[in-house]
Formats: structure tokens, C-alpha cells, sequence
């Protein structure tokens, strides 16, 4: 019989302190053993991440309580183990690799030091060594110029290169068993290919075991061994992982599998009208060096690229991270400095300055990645869906407040929550705030920057249908960035590939899809369809 290197037995985990506990996992039991791969799925709020956390015991200490249940790890009960103890097991023996990269790295200190530090305390290596092992980590993970890299601050690399050097973070070590909580969520899909062989190959060579955590049903099925089912706090059915795919016992089981992406997108209008077009449009970033701090290169983050976008339909910006699509969307809505031509309803945008740049902002909206980064912690829901009103309409404190309302029962929320804050919502009904910020200064064009990858199956198809539903009724025209191409395709009705900030496949989606041309491009949809 295969040793368990963890073994959790009847963890029920409350928050709220001992005077009003509120329970949120109730008597989850699991065992990870050594070098196998457990995945751990379920929807945002059913109690995954804080299973996972438990093991550690990073969870508020004032906050929370163990009600129920031990967790073993090799032979050693973790609740009960001083801190000190604790300390040495974190990183060490037992690596983490969490969600949201940019809340986990430092932003005052460079990803070198960051990755020196981790092996300088828990393997004791002096600093030129420990320096040696950064960059041969940072080369592990895929991260392009090591060198360069390592001497660059958090905010300074793109979503996908943070979540690499977080891996690397976790893994430096070598440790036991690796939890992942959702690792791979901001990768685009040959990245997130690149990093799940690599996760494969370690965990083979040094015998690691893995705990998966993660909403992405087809990443399952490449990496884990074995599947725990979680609902509302509540492991609802385990087993082999290609059994429970191939006959599912449990409804929400049946439910999750059944979830992926599908449909086509809204029957575009029959138009020959541009609302948005792009000509040898080109973003480059001054590279400077010396004491004087002269222009000695350049980032060529987008070079040459062209397209239009007709009214009322969408177009797909689809490239693995760091080709250049969030640049591209940015300097449309002239957030970033670009060189060409960008014309919105025949108006030329890359002459126009700020203030004559401000009426057409109320036209042209964005909805971001990550809702939690994008909305301020601090506003309430209300002051945060209204605040466009303010800067570009002349309302009443009565007006603002009944086209609140209105805008939150057309993204299906609540509008007695109006008054809540970001932080008392879920994943996706923080997106779904988004969307309405957006959508409260009844724009015509809405770049939407990967506005699902953070959700899980079930919450990202329900904002799918609420995008196309707004789509249809208002007419919008979307500018759609994503790295999941089963996505794009139930979404975008033309479909643009780029590749190290270029142009490499432009077309019908259908078309791009069925019958790529590029060699890239081939790659992408093998890898969609994997």
C-alpha cells in the first residue's frame, strides 16, 4: 500500500472567532501521497483554499478555528506543532504556489532578491551560490532573459512571468509536496502547457508530491492522479481520476465537467462600419542606461499591427503572455504611448491629447482581468459603479443612485448590496461589478482584458452569457484579450494571433480555428483541444 505523505481526517475550519463561528469546510478528510498528484476542484467559495491554507496554517490566527480534525504530514501533526517547527516546514519542505502573484511577491524588492532570500534561509547558501540557483530557476520556469529578469521588480513583468517566478519561489527548495493553488490561471495555454510538463518532470525527478488545486477541468485530466470533488465546504466524491471523468457519480461532478465553454458567438449585424481601427500601430518602450540616462534600446512590445473592428461584433486578441495583447487593447484606448494610426468612429485618436481624449472616454470602457485588483477596496460598490457618472455626466444624487440600480439588475446583482464592499463579494460577482462600472456610461466599445481567466467553469460560462446577452441587446463591440481559445471561440467572431508583439494569423474565428495557417497558431489549437 502506497504511504500517505498527507493525511487530513475530519477538518472543519470556522471563521469568526469562538464567540459566532462560521463554519466553512466541515469534516473534509484527504490524503496526498508521496509523489502522486491530487487535484483538488471545485467552484470559487467552496472551501479549496482554505483546505489548503489549513495545511500551512496561514489563516487568520485571530480569526479562525479548528473545530474538527487533524492533518498529518509525514507522521507529524501540523495544527499542533509549535511555530518554530512550523516556520521550518513552510517553503522548505512544503512549498506553495498561490493565486495572485502580484499579492505574494514583494513590489519593493527585485524577483533576485525575493528567490535569494527563500534558499539563503531555508538551505543556508551564500549569496553568489543562492544567486546561481535564481537564475537556474528562473531559466526552469521559462522566464526569457534570466539575467535581465532577475534584477526586475514585480510590476515590471507580465502576469504570466509573475506567476513563473512564484513557481520558482515554491520549488527552489525542494520540497516534499507542493501545493498549487490555482498556478496556472493567468497562463495562456502553451505557457500553462510548458509549466504543467515541468511541474510533471520535477515532481518524477525528486519524488514531490502535489496537491492541485484548481477550476480547470481539462488540466485535471493531464496532471492528477487521483480527483477530490468539493462543494460548499464538502468533499462530495473522490476517486481515479479518469473513472470520475468517465462516469461521474455525483451531480455537481456531472455538473463541473459539463461546464466548459460552448456556443457561438451573437449573430453579428450585417455592417460595413468601422468603429475601431488600428494601422502599423506601434508600442516600444525606452530601454535607458549611463549616467545621464539616455534611450539605449528598446522593448518592442507591439510593431506593426493592423486591424478593424466592425459595430456590434468582437474581435479575439489571442498570444501567449508578454506577445504583446494587453499593450495592443491599452494604446486603443490611448493608455499607453503608440506610434500609428488608431481612428474610433472615424475619429483619429493618435493626435488627440488628454482633454480632447475625455468625452470620448465615456464611449470606450474596459473590464480588467482581475476584479479584485480593479476595484478599490475602499469604495463601496455604489461609489465605485457611479464614479464615471461624476466625471462625465451632470446627474443628481438621485439620478446616480436609480442608474446604479439599473445597471446592477442588467449584470444580475443585487441592488441592496449596493453599499457592500468588494471584499463581502465572490470572484465572479466582483467581475460582474465590473461590467457594470463599465456599462453604467452606456459606452459603444468595451475591451474586455482576459475577463474570465480568474473564474471558475460554472461562474465564467454564467459572465459569458451575461457578455453576450448585453452584446445583443446594446449592440456593443468588444475588443476581447484571452488566452483560452475554446473561450475566444464561443465568444469572438474574428480571431487576431500574435506573437512576440506581431501579427501572425488574422481572420474568421471559424476559420483561424478549423484551418490555421501558421505554424504557431496550429500549436495553440492542439493545445485548446488537449
Amino acid at each position: 500500500m502506497t504511504q500517505a505523505l498527507l493525511h487530513i481526517e475530519n477538518l472543519s475550519v470556522a471563521f469568526g472567532g469562538k464567540t459566532h463561528p462560521r463554519t466553512v469546510t466541515h469534516n473534509v478528510s484527504l490524503s496526498v501521497n508521496k509523489g502522486e498528484t491530487l487535484a483538488l476542484v471545485g467552484e470559487s467559495g467552496s472551501g479549496k483554499s482554505v483546505t489548503a491554507n489549513a495545511i500551512l496554517r496561514l489563516l487568520p490566527k485571530a480569526s479562525t478555528v479548528y473545530q474538527t480534525g487533524t492533518i498529518h504530514f509525514d507522521k507529524e501533526e501540523l495544527l499542533t506543532l509549535s511555530e518554530r517547527r512550523m516556520r521550518g516546514v513552510r517553503g522548505a519542505r512544503i512549498g506553495m504556489i498561490f493565486q495572485e502573484p502580484m499579492v505574494s511577491l514583494n513590489p519593493l524588492h527585485k524577483i533576485g532578491r525575493q528567490l535569494v532570500e527563500t534558499v539563503e534561509i531555508h538551505r543556508g547558501l551564500r549569496a553568489n551560490k543562492a544567486k546561481t540557483l535564481a537564475l537556474t530557476w528562473l531559466n526552469k520556469v521559462g522566464i526569457r532573459n534570466p539575467e535581465q529578469k532577475i534584477n526586475a521588480y514585480p510590476h515590471e513583468l507580465s502576469g504570466g512571468e509573475r506567476q513563473r517566478v512564484m513557481i520558482a519561489l515554491a520549488l527552489i527548495n525542494e520540497p516534499e509536496l507542493l501545493i498549487a493553488d490555482e498556478p496556472t490561471t493567468a497562463l495562456d495555454v502553451s505557457v500553462q502547457a510548458q509549466i504543467l510538463d515541468l511541474l510533471k518532470d520535477l515532481q518524477q525527478e525528486l519524488g514531490m508530491a502535489m496537491l492541485f488545486i484548481t477550476h480547470d477541468l481539462s488540466i485535471v485530466k493531464r496532471i492528477a492522479n487521483r480527483v477530490c470533488v468539493m462543494k460548499e465546504g464538502q468533499i462530495v466524491e473522490t476517486g481515479e481520476c479518469q473513472s470520475l471523468f468517465s462516469d461521474p457519480k455525483h451531480p455537481y461532478t456531472k455538473m463541473l465537467i459539463d461546464a466548459d465553454p460552448s456556443g457561438s458567438p451573437v449573430e453579428a449585424p450585417e455592417t460595413n462600419t468601422n468603429l475601431v481601427e488600428a494601422h502599423d500601430l506601434k508600442v516600444w518602450f525606452p530601454i535607458t542606461g549611463g549616467i545621464f540616462k539616455r534611450v539605449v534600446d528598446h522593448t518592442k512590445a507591439v510593431t506593426g499591427v493592423n486591424f478593424t473592428l466592425k459595430k456590434g461584433h468582437t474581435l479575439g486578441l489571442v498570444g501567449e503572455s508578454g506577445s504583446g495583447k494587453s499593450t495592443t487593447g491599452m494604446a486603443i484606448l490611448r493608455l499607453v504611448d503608440s506610434n500609428g494610426s488608431i481612428v474610433f468612429d472615424t475619429k483619429e485618436l493618435s493626435s488627440l491629447d488628454r482633454k480632447q481624449m475625455l468625452p470620448l472616454r465615456s464611449r470606450m470602457q474596459v473590464v480588467f482581468q482581475d476584479p479584485f485588483s480593479a476595484l478599490n477596496p475602499r469604495m463601496s460598490v455604489a461609489q465605485i459603479i457611479g464614479e464615471g457618472l461624476l466625471v462625465h455626466q451632470n446627474l443628481t444624487d438621485y439620478e446616480i443612485d436609480a442608474e446604479i440600480c439599473r445597471v446592477m439588475q442588467e449584470v444580475d446583482l443585487d441592488q441592496e448590496t449596493r453599499h457592500r464592499y468588494p471584499n463581502e463579494f465572490s470572484g465572479g460577482q466582483r467581475q460582474r461589478i465590473a461590467i457594470a462600472r463599465a456599462l453604467i456610461l452606456k459606452p459603444e466599445f468595451i475591451l474586455l482584458d482576459e475577463p474570465t481567466s480568474s473564474l471558475d467553469r460554472t461562474v465564467q460560462a454564467q459572465v459569458l452569457d451575461l457578455l453576450k446577452q448585453l452584446q445583443r441587446k446594446y449592440g456593443l463591440t468588444y475588443l476581447f484579450i484571452s488566452h483560452d481559445l475554446n473561450v475566444v471561440r464561443s465568444v469572438c467572431h474574428d480571431t487576431m494571433v500574435l506573437k512576440a508583439g506581431q501579427v501572425i494569423e488574422y481572420g474568421k474565428t471559424e476559420q483561424v480555428f478549423n484551418a490555421p495557417k501558421h505554424d504557431y497558431t496550429q500549436h495553440l489549437v492542439t493545445l485548446s483541444q488537449m
